[in-house]
């Protein structure tokens, strides 16, 4: 029962964090101006906890990585009709890196950072699709 207990905490923790970054990036998307750079890094970092928590959840063992195509792999062995959201997500990894650091004189539109928004929530609500109900915030 305590290992049941530990699963649904740390599964649960891993939704809630995504969650928060979906919400981090829909704010920093209102601010004037839009910080798009933050928004779209909230955005890849939503796609990878909430991979990681739906691998945690199926007791599969994953590195410490921003590589949403890695995550992802690890995630379509356990559920192929995750196929097409993370296709779409694995272009969001470059997020983890691109604009945090100096030397990217380029900042993503806001449009390339309303899209990632889109596709982050798209992969949470695909996830939390494939969870059971207790999982759910």
């Amino acid at each position: 029962m305590l290992a049941d207990a530990i699963l649904i905490a740390e599964t649960k923790a891993w939704i809630k964090k995504a969650e928060l970054d979906v919400r981090s990036a829909s704010h920093d998307l209102t601010a004037v101006p839009p910080l798009v750079s933050d928004a779209v890094c909230h955005c890849q970092q939503a796609v990878a906890k909430v991979l990681k928590g739906f691998l945690f959840w199926h007791n599969v063992v994953f590195r410490k990585t921003n590589s949403l195509e890695e995550i992802g792999e690890q995630c379509l062995k356990i559920d192929q009709t995750l196929f097409q959201v993370i296709d779409q997500a694995v272009p969001l990894t470059e997020y983890a890196w691109k604009f945090r650091y100096l030397g990217d004189p380029e900042e993503p539109s806001l449009e390339e950072a309303a899209e990632a928004l889109a596709i982050a929530k798209k992969v949470y609500t695909a996830i939390l699709d494939r969870l059971p109900d207790l999982l759910k915030p």
